[in-house]
């Protein structure tokens, strides 16, 4: 015997409305969540980056006390990415640290130079550039949800040269 029109139409319309509750309850909140792992995996690695190229700068450029060069410089070049007024300008605080090598120990020990900024004498021998209180907050704030906390994003490097040049006695700033 077959189906009649009437019962062919009622199992049509069920399987409408299973699949509007399985996108509503399933497909959506999936979406949603593989879009906000993608934007925090940008922002993320986008950190790494700016941290990155922030060492190298002050590997190659001249010691300023504090490392305002730096910061200058890093707040100037803030990676494209959701939260990048975070970095430029917002609550994302960036740490510079010089170290000089102890000749007896061979250990790393917070520099210090009276010689002045952007000087020859005054050349460290490895930084530390860190970016600490940041928070991703973009697509929390659509759903309400607290933000996420990032890790402190650091890296070392050796000084190169500091772009110091003690032939002729200048530096780059």
């Amino acid at each position: 015997m077959a189906p009649s029109k009437r019962s062919r139409r009622t199992q049509g319309g069920q399987a409408a409305v299973e699949y509007v509750v399985t996108a509503a309850g399933v497909l959506l909140p999936v979406t949603f969540m593989i879009v906000f792992t993608a934007q925090l995996l940008w922002t993320w690695h986008s950190a790494v980056e700016w941290t990155r190229d922030g060492a190298r700068y002050a590997a190659t450029h001249c010691y300023q006390n504090g490392g305002e060069n730096v910061r200058s410089w890093m707040r100037a070049h803030v990676p494209v990415h959701m939260d990048q007024q975070e970095f430029s300008s917002g609550t994302a605080e960036i740490l510079i640290d010089y170290y000089s090598r102890n000749a007896e120990t061979g250990t790393l020990e917070t520099f210090a130079c009276d010689g002045g900024d952007c000087s020859t004498t005054c050349v460290p021998d490895a930084v530390t550039i860190r970016v600490t209180g940041y928070s991703y907050r973009t697509f929390m704030n659509y759903l309400g949800l607290p933000a996420v906390q990032m890790p402190n994003f650091m890296t070392s490097m050796a000084i190169e040269s500091a772009g110091c040049d003690p032939e002729q006695g200048t530096c780059l700033p």
